[in-house]
C-alpha cells in the first residue's frame, strides 16, 4: 500500500480545489469558474434513489461493479470499462436505508414535524466515482457544461440539494479518502462496512463514524479461538492491503507469548489473484499447519478455495474473517464445499428488522418508476423490461468519456432486446438473496447508521433539553433548511439511544462497542453449506458453544494443528535451535524434579523430604533407608556376626572342656578365655549397627565397638608380653621377672587398657555423641537414616587408641616370633595382628567414601573381618591340635625345640 498515501494526497488536493471551484461557481455564478469546473467534471447521472424531505441525507453504495476492473488513478489513462453488473446485496443495503427513513418518518417521537429524505448514489466501488458522487452530494449538483438553466432547475428540484451527512462508504480506502477530503468541511460520514483500525484515529478522521467494529476485535477473536483450541501451528492468507496487514499484525500481537505460531503468511492481490491464489494453495498443501486464517475479500477467497479443490486439499480448518464468513456466493458453491466444510468465521452481528422483508417483497418498478436500480434488478431477475430505461452511469468526466462513448448505446440495445414485462411479476414468491432477511448484517449496520443520523438531527433541531424543558436560548434551535454540518457533527458525537430492537446504541469516538457473531459452515444434504450460529464476541469476551460446531473433519472432534505434540506430564519442552517456539522436543525431567501438567516449560524441583516418582509426575515422600535386618545385606552381615559368635562360643566350650590339657594351659588359659569372650562381644556388637538408628543405638554401638575391641587387643598384648617375659625369665639371672608380671598383673593390665577406652568413650558420648540423622544426599528417592557424628574427634580417639594397642602388640609379637619353642604363640599373634591392622587401615578410606547405609556396612565388615582374623589365626591351630592331633597336645611336644 505504499502507493496509497501519494494517491490520497494527490486526490485530496485535487478534489478540494474542485469542490471549492464548484461551490464558488454555484454561489457567485461566474462563467469562468463554471468553465473551469466543466472542463474537468461532466454532469452526474440522474440515476439515483431519491426521496424528498425537509432534511436530505446522502447515501453511497457500490451498487454496480466491473468484475475485471483494476483501480486506476487520476493521472493515468486506463482502458476504462464502466460498471455494468448490479450487486443485489448492495441494492438491499440501499433499500435498508430507504426503509429506515420510512420508519423514522412514521415515528412521531423522532424528528416530529420534520420529514427526512435521502439521495442514494452509486459509487461503483471505485475511488474516482466515489469522490465525484460524494462531492456532488455535499456541494449540490453542479451544472454540466451543456445543461441549460431550465435543466439545472429541474435537477435541483430532483435532488440537487446539498446534504449535511453521508451514509457510506463500504470500503476502508474509500472512506479514508473521503474523510480526509470532507474533514475540513466537518461533513459527518457514517460508514456501515469500513472496518480499518486506522479510521479510529480521531485526530486524523474527526468527521468519521461507523456502525461496524474495528478489525482489531475480529483479529483478537480469531487469536482467542487459536489459543482456546490449542492451535499452536497455523498459517495465514491475507489480502495485500491495510485490511490484511493490520489484521494479521493484531493477530500476531494477541498470540505473542501464548504458544501460538504462524508457519507462513501468504499475500494475495486483486490484480494478480490467479497466480497469487495458485501460490498460496501450493503453500497450504505443503504446510504441516492444519488451521489456516484467511483475511481476504470473498472473491479472492473463492479463487483460493477453487485452487485447493483442484488439488484435493480437504483436511484444512479455515478461520474466516467477516469479509467472507457469510458470503452466499461461497456457501452455495458445490465445487468448494468439500474444502470449505467446517469453516469457523467471525461475522458481523445479525439482527432483525421487523417489516423489512415485507417492504422488499412489495417493491415493484410500477410503484417506483424513478428507481433505475430496481429496474435493472427486475430485468436481471425476470428477464423482461418493465419499461423504457435510461442508460446507466454517464461517464465520470469528459476525460473518461472518450473511452466509453459507445457503452450507453450498447446497453440500450441489450435492454431493447428484452421482452416487455407482463406486470404480474412480483418478489412475493421469489427465493432470492435480495429478499432473504433471516440474517441481516450489513443491512442492519446501514439501518443503525440512519437511526444514528436521525437522532443527531433530532437533537440538533429540537428546542427541548433532555428533561423536556425549553432551552434557555430558543434561537439556538437550527432550521431543517439551514443545517450546519459542524453542528450536526457535534450532536452525532453525543448520540445515545435505544434502537427499535431494544439495543443501546452510542459511539465510542468513531466506533461502536464491538459485537460479532461466530458462525460455522455446516454441510446440508444437498451438498451446500449453511450458516449456523455457534457463539458471540462481546468486546474482548468470547462465548462459544463448542458442542454445536461441525469441524472440517466432519465430526465434533477438534482438529489438531501443532508443530510438535504437547509434552506429556513428566517431561518439559526444549526449543529446537533455529526453529519457532512452537517447534520443540520433549525431554524427561531429571531425578528429583517433576512436571504435572501437559506442555510444561520447566520441571519443578521437589521439596527436600520428597522425591519424584518413576514417571516424574508427582513428588512422593522419600523412603527411609537404613541397614535393615530384612534386606539381603543386613541378613548376610547378621548371619556372619551370629556365626562368628557361635564359632567363638564353640571354641570357648572346647577350651573349657580341655582346660587341663597342655595346649590350653601353656597359652595362658585365663587370658585365652577372656580373649574368646571379647571376640564374642566383637561379633555381637556388629548387630547393634543393623536396624533403624535411634538415639541410644547410635551411642551404644560406637561404645560397644570401641570397648570390645580394646578388650580383645589388650588380651593379645598382654599374652604377647607374657611370652616375652617367659622366655626372658628362662635366661640365667632373670628368674624373678615372672613374679613382677604374674596373673594379677596381667588382669590389671587388661583392665587398665580397657578402662582408658571406657573413659574416652564416656567423655565422647557425654560431650558430642552420635545422633540419628537423615541424609538427603546421594540416595535420590531415599532418605538415609544414619548415625551422624557431630564431632569426629571422639571417634578418631577411639580408633586411634585401638590402633595404638594393635601396633604395639604387632611390634612385640613380631619381635617374639622366633623364640625357640615348638609352639610359639607369638607367631599366631603376629599373623592375627597383621590381618587386624590391614583391615582397619583399609577401613578408613572405605568408610569416608561410602554413601548412605553402606558406611554402616563397611564398619560392620571391618569388625567381622578383623574378628574372624583374630579368631582363626589364634585359635584355629590350637583347636586343630586339641581335636584332631591329640598326640601333639603334650607338654613334651610343646617344649620340644
Amino acid at each position: 500500500m505504499s502507493w496509497f498515501p501519494q494517491l490520497l494526497a494527490q486526490w485530496s488536493s485535487s478534489a478540494l480545489m474542485l469542490l471549492f471551484l464548484s461551490v464558488v461557481g454555484r454561489w457567485i455564478g461566474l462563467e469562468e469558474t463554471q468553465a473551469m469546473v466543466c472542463s474537468r467534471w461532466s454532469a452526474l447521472t440522474n440515476r439515483s434513489l431519491y426521496q424528498d424531505g425537509d432534511v436530505i441525507i446522502g447515501g453511497l453504495f457500490s451498487l454496480y461493479y466491473t468484475p475485471s476492473a483494476v483501480e486506476q488513478s487520476f493521472t493515468e489513462r486506463p482502458n476504462y470499462e464502466p460498471c455494468t453488473s448490479l450487486d443485489p446485496e448492495a441494492l438491499k443495503y440501499a433499500h435498508a436505508m430507504a426503509f429506515a427513513v420510512k420508519e423514522i418518518n412514521h415515528n412521531s417521537n423522532l424528528l416530529p414535524g420534520v420529514k427526512l429524505g435521502y439521495r442514494i448514489l452509486d459509487s461503483c466501488a471505485r475511488y474516482p466515482w466515489a469522490l465525484q458522487v460524494a462531492l456532488s452530494l455535499v456541494g449540490g449538483e453542479a451544472r454540466s457544461c451543456n445543461s441549460t438553466a431550465s435543466e439545472q432547475s429541474e435537477k435541483t428540484a430532483a435532488g440537487g440539494q446539498s446534504v449535511p451527512l453521508l451514509i457510506g462508504t463500504s470500503a476502508s480506502p474509500t472512506s479514508i479518502l473521503l474523510s480526509r477530503i470532507l474533514g475540513p468541511l466537518s461533513v459527518p460520514m457514517i460508514s456501515y462496512f469500513a472496518s480499518c483500525p486506522c479510521l479510529s484515529d480521531r485526530p486524523k478522521f474527526p468527521n468519521f463514524f461507523r456502525t461496524i467494529p474495528s478489525d482489531i476485535y475480529q483479529a483478537r477473536a480469531m487469536a482467542q479461538l487459536a489459543i482456546r483450541f490449542r492451535w499452536t501451528w497455523t498459517g495465514a492468507v491475507i489480502v495485500n492491503n491495510d485490511y490484511g496487514h493490520l489484521a494479521i499484525q493484531t493477530f500476531q500481537e494477541e498470540i505473542q507469548g501464548k504458544g501460538v505460531c504462524l508457519e507462513f503468511i501468504e499475500t494475495v492481490h486483486r490484480a494478480t489473484i490467479v497466480s497469487d491464489a495458485r501460490r498460496a494453495a501450493l503453500t497450504i498443501q505443503a504446510s504441516t499447519a492444519r488451521v489456516i486464517l484467511i483475511f481476504c475479500w470473498y472473491t479472492d477467497v473463492k479463487k483460493l478455495l477453487l485452487e485447493l479443490a483442484k488439488r484435493n486439499v480437504t483436511d484444512r480448518q479455515f478461520l474466516a474473517s467477516e469479509a467472507w464468513s457469510t458470503s452466499n456466493n461461497l456457501l452455495q458453491d458445490l465445487t468448494i464445499s468439500k474444502v470449505a466444510s467446517g469453516v469457523i468465521g467471525v461475522a458481523i452481528r445479525s439482527s432483525t428488522m421487523p417489516g423489512f422483508e415485507r417492504y422488499l417483497r412489495s417493491l415493484h418498478p410500477i410503484h417506483r418508476p424513478d428507481d433505475e436500480f430496481l429496474r435493472d434488478f427486475w430485468e436481471k431477475e425476470f428477464g423482461c423490461s418493465p419499461g423504457s430505461t435510461q442508460s446507466h452511469a454517464a461517464p465520470l468526466s469528459s476525460y473518461f468519456s472518450v473511452h466509453s462513448s459507445n457503452v450507453p448505446a450498447n446497453r440500450s440495445l441489450q435492454k431493447a432486446s428484452l421482452p416487455p414485462c407482463s406486470g404480474t411479476e412480483s418478489l412475493e414468491g421469489v427465493q432470492h438473496h435480495f429478499t432473504d432477511t433471516s440474517q441481516l448484517r450489513v443491512a442492519y449496520n446501514v439501518y443503525l447508521a440512519v437511526y444514528a443520523a436521525a437522532h443527531a438531527l433530532h437533537s440538533l433541531l429540537s428546542c427541548l433539553d433532555r428533561d423536556g424543558s425549553l432551552r434557555n436560548n430558543i434561537s439556538t434551535c437550527s432550521s431543517p433548511k439551514y443545517i450546519k454540518p459542524i453542528e450536526l457533527l457535534q450532536h452525532l458525537n453525543k448520540v445515545n439511544f435505544t434502537t427499535p430492537q431494544g439495543d443501546v446504541f452510542y459511539f465510542q469516538g468513531a466506533d461502536i462497542p464491538a459485537k460479532y457473531d461466530l458462525v460455522n459452515w455446516q454441510s446440508t444434504p444437498e451438498g451446500r453449506q449453511k450458516l449456523v450460529l455457534v457463539g458471540r464476541v462481546d468486546g474482548f469476551d468470547l462465548h462459544l458453544n463448542e458442542s454445536a460446531i461441525q469441524w472440517s473433519t466432519g465430526s465434533n472432534q477438534v482438529p489438531v494443528s501443532v508443530c510438535s505434540e504437547s509434552c506429556s506430564p513428566g517431561t518439559r519442552m526444549a526449543n529446537r535451535k533455529g526453529e519457532p517456539l512452537c517447534c520443540f522436543d520433549c525431554i524427561p525431567c531429571a531425578e528429583g524434579a517433576i512436571s504435572n501438567k501437559t506442555g510444561s516449560l520447566q520441571c519443578e524441583l521437589c521439596p527436600s523430604d520428597f522425591w519424584s516418582n518413576d514417571e516424574r509426575t508427582a513428588c512422593v515422600p522419600r523412603q527411609l533407608d537404613f541397614l535393615s535386618f530384612n534386606e539381603t545385606l543386613g541378613i548376610t552381615l547378621t548371619t556372619a556376626a551370629v556365626s562368628g559368635a557361635v564359632v567363638t562360643t564353640a571354641v570357648f566350650v572346647v577350651f573349657l572342656c580341655y582346660r587341663q590339657t597342655p595346649m590350653v594351659r601353656a597359652n595362658n588359659s585365663e587370658l585365652s578365655f577372656l580373649l574368646l569372650l571379647s571376640l564374642a562381644l566383637c561379633f555381637l556388637c556388629s548387630l547393634v549397627f543393623i536396624g533403624r538408628p535411634s538415639v541410644w543405638s547410635c551411642r551404644f554401638q560406637q561404645a560397644a565397638f570401641g570397648i570390645s575391641f580394646v578388650l580383645c587387643v589388650s588380651c593379645l598384648l598382654v599374652k604377647t608380653v607374657v611370652v616375652l617375659v617367659v622366655f626372658r625369665s628362662a635366661r640365667p639371672g632373670a628368674e624373678g621377672l615372672m613374679k613382677w608380671f604374674g596373673p594379677s598383673q596381667q588382669r590389671g593390665s587388661v583392665c587398665l587398657f580397657t578402662c582408658i577406652q571406657i573413659i574416652i568413650c564416656a567423655v565422647w558420648l557425654s560431650l558430642s555423641p552420635p545422633v540419628p540423622q537423615r541424609d538427603l544426599g546421594f540416595q535420590g528417592s531415599k532418605v538415609t537414616l544414619e548415625c551422624a557424628m557431630p564431632s569426629v574427634v571422639g571417634f578418631s580417639l577411639v580408633l586411634g587408641y585401638i590402633g595404638l594397642l594393635a601396633c604395639t602388640c604387632l611390634l612385640l609379637a613380631f619381635l617374639a616370633r622366633k623364640l625357640p619353642d615348638n609352639f610359639n604363640e607369638a607367631k599366631l599373634i603376629t599373623f592375627s595382628m597383621l590381618i587386624f591392622c590391614a583391615v582397619w587401615v583399609a577401613f578408613v578410606p572405605a568408610y569416608i567414601s561410602s554413601p548412605g547405609k553402606y558406611v554402616v556396612a563397611v564398619e560392620i565388615f571391618a569388625i567381622l573381618a578383623s574378628s574372624y582374623g583374630l579368631l582363626l589365626c589364634i585359635f584355629a591351630p590350637k583347636c586343630f591340635i586339641i581335636l584332631l592331633r591329640p598326640e601333639k597336645n603334650t607338654k613334651k611336644h610343646l617344649m620340644a625345640r
